[in-house]
């Protein structure tokens, strides 16, 4: 065989992929329901459930508002005691976009439970976060942004997005009650790696979960601050991390054994 018809059978191959990815992987919402054993998790507070969405990378378009839709469907009906929702929630700002969001997250209304969520680094484009409040405040959403908030005898610390340069984790962290479990909610799965010893958890998306993953496991598109902890539960990082694969895409418009995910999480305490 010549080297041009290998040449073309590859690409061939590679566009395929890349198609099947586009027309179908992108669209096979995956639930993951885990149930994560933290060594601090208090006993009283046992089964205790969080519903997880992230990177809904709104844009106009039918496709990701039908994928935000799907999602917040699924998140209530596996009754979680909270949902959290850990940022890019546009693709960029722009005409139409803070429509399709509001329309995307409104069957959150009906949530009666803490609803909490943080800004990450695409809510910087075109615009600042400032704009996800009009949307947030008529769906009893509360956006932190290097704060904390106490809700359900948990201390949430949301940390604003350390790739738009707007992270000030001492500052969070100081706002907390440390009387309570901490749960640190940070755009970003590296940033990690910045915390001091103590909270309970860290819930991240960003990272897509590395959107296009060989069968053996390797990811060659990563993000930064995305690398390290790409999906998935990290009991061994330095504070324990649960990163979400997301709703949508960056890059090209597919993904790859890689399907998109709306998280339900149950915490218990570790054996």
């Amino acid at each position: 065989m010549s080297f041009e018809k290998v040449v073309a059978g590859t690409l061939g191959a590679g566009l395929g992929l890349l198609a099947y990815g586009m027309l179908f992987e992108t669209r096979k919402l995956v639930v993951e329901e885990q149930t994560l054993r933290l060594p601090r998790w208090p006993h009283e507070m046992e089964g205790y459930r969080i519903g997880l969405l992230a990177d809904l990378h709104l844009r106009p378009g039918k496709l990701t508002l039908s994928q935000c839709k799907r999602a917040v469907e699924a998140v209530l009906l596996g009754d979680p005691d909270a949902v959290i929702l850990v940022g890019d929630y546009v693709g960029m700002w722009q005409d139409g976009v803070d429509d399709l969001l509001a329309e995307g997250l409104s069957e959150l209304r009906r949530f009666r439970g803490p609803k909490i969520a943080i800004p990450g680094n695409r809510d910087y484009l075109g615009d600042t976060p400032d704009r996800l409040l009009p949307i947030f405040d008529p769906l009893g959403i509360q956006l932190l942004r290097n704060e904390a908030v106490t809700a359900d005898e948990i201390s949430w610390v949301g940390i604003d997005s350390a790739n738009a340069g707007q992270d000030k984790p001492a500052e969070a962290l100081s706002a907390s009650d440390p009387t309570k479990p901490l749960v640190i909610l940070w755009h970003e799965p590296d940033t990690v790696l910045r915390l001091p010893e103590g909270p309970e958890l860290m819930l991240s998306g960003h990272s897509h979960g590395g959107q296009f993953i060989a069968p053996w496991g390797w990811a060659p598109m990563t993000s930064t601050l995305g690398k390290i902890y790409r999906k998935g539960f990290y009991l061994d990082a330095p504070v324990p991390i649960y990163v979400s694969r997301g709703l949508a895409t960056t890059g090209p418009p597919s993904r790859l054994f890689c399907p998109p995910e709306v998280s339900l999480l149950t915490l218990r305490q570790a054996d």
